[in-house]
């Protein structure tokens, strides 16, 4: 009998279990489908979050509020809902969120109003470039006009650009830990001048093996300060963090499940079909209109992105060996939908806020399930539909 390339995930030999909270490793020979697949039915049950505030309801300057209707806000997500007005107050907060939740203009938001009002220094610290450059587009959208200004701080551009940008009147500062470490050390960033501190994806910043710069950083400080931290899981390491670095903090966790209900979740098995040619034939259809393709090496992805060239997709790749100016030119040509396929590493799994992803593919198994779900993550942001796909033996 011919092999279906094909086949629907949720049939009677793959019934959903509960998720695991343990980080297991996958591998293509053996894999425990149901720890990962599920379908978005249980989304139609979900009642809506209806918000306690508007964003016209904060107590900030009119000034931002405008900016912030001008990107068409208006009804917070739960976790600025939960959190906007906490910071307000000046507390430390430990934000526990689903990626895509807007958990970027919940920091975002409450401390421009403070710079604003208080004229503070504001350090924010990240796991990759990519998510730098953009929280550095999301500040810019909401300061329009205000006259605050920033520094991005990150590995793989101009050093000489840095030392100029941070000599330059700014109130925020946005970085890598080990770009904005060399900084400090070389005497350009004094960390003693700043009085606020937010580390987004910490539990990403964990793996990647950035938690003693963090420290390194944080100890620098003044201790009268405000510290957020925002993240997807909490692990112990980041647990101790946050006992030792933030004051009585409150901690707000929004997750409902592992992966966003706003995600279909499939699996296309490989039988005896090419892979490739398996992959041409869905990104052909025409529900495909724009589609992250996830690869695991540096490598795999960029010869995977020329072959789909060959093959007359409009297809671009980005991944660690590349230079940072490469990587936004195809970020670029991405969003702006001169390209419909973003063919990446594990580089492009957290933090990236691209609009419109109508399907993540997982050509290659990720390495743990924390990383499955951020990949799927960059696709039902908000209140839309995705399809996350994934191809196994």
């Amino acid at each position: 009998m011919q092999n279906r390339p094909y086949r629907k995930s949720y049939n009677s030999k793959f019934k959903k279990r509960p998720f695991s909270h343990k980080r297991p490793k996958f591998s293509n020979s053996k894999i425990n489908v149901s720890k990962f697949v599920q379908t978005s039915k249980c989304a139609l049950e979900e009642d809506p979050y209806i918000p306690n505030h508007k964003f016209v309801d904060f107590k900030i300057e009119e000034s931002l509020k405008k900016n912030i209707v001008k990107k068409g806000y208006q009804d917070p997500t739960p976790i600025q809902d939960k959190v906007i007005p906490l910071i307000l107050e000046g507390k430390d907060v430990v934000g526990i969120a689903n990626t895509g939740t807007g958990k970027t203009a919940a920091f975002l938001i409450p401390i421009i109003n403070k710079v604003i009002l208080q004229k503070s220094k504001v350090m924010i610290i990240v796991p990759t470039r990519e998510l730098a450059l953009q929280i550095e587009k999301e500040l810019n959208d909401f300061t329009h006009g205000l006259r605050i200004f920033s520094a991005v701080c990150i590995g793989g551009t101009s050093m000489g650009k840095q030392f100029s940008d941070l000599r330059r009147i700014h109130s925020f500062v946005i970085g890598t830990p080990g770009r904005i470490k060399d900084l400090t050390q070389r005497k350009s960033i004094n960390m003693s001048t700043f009085n606020t501190i937010i580390l987004d994806e910490a539990d990403r910043m964990l793996d990647m093996g950035f938690i003693e710069d963090i420290k390194y950083l944080i100890n620098l400080m003044p201790e009268k300060k405000q510290a957020l931290c925002f993240s997807a899981t909490i692990p112990s390491e980041i647990e101790q963090l946050i006992k030792r670095f933030l004051k009585e903090p409150i901690k707000i966790s929004v997750k409902t499940q592992e992966s966003s209900a706003n995600v279909n979740q499939d699996v296309v098995r490989i039988g005896r079909e090419d892979k490739l040619d398996i992959l041409c034939r869905l990104l052909s259809k025409d529900s495909f209109h724009k589609v992250l393709v996830f690869g695991k090496t540096k490598h795999g992805v960029e010869k995977l992105s020329k072959e789909l060239v060959k093959k007359g997709f409009k297809a671009e790749s980005i991944h660690g060996n590349k230079t940072q100016a490469k990587r936004q030119k195809s970020l670029s040509l991405f969003k702006r939908n001169q390209i419909n396929i973003l063919v990446a590493t594990d580089v492009a799994a957290r933090g990236l806020d691209i609009d419109d992803i109508s399907h993540v593919i997982n050509y290659d198994i990720p390495a743990t399930y924390d990383d499955y779900v951020h990949r799927i993550g960059r696709t039902g942001r908000g209140k839309k539909k995705g399809e996350a796909i994934t191809f196994i033996q």
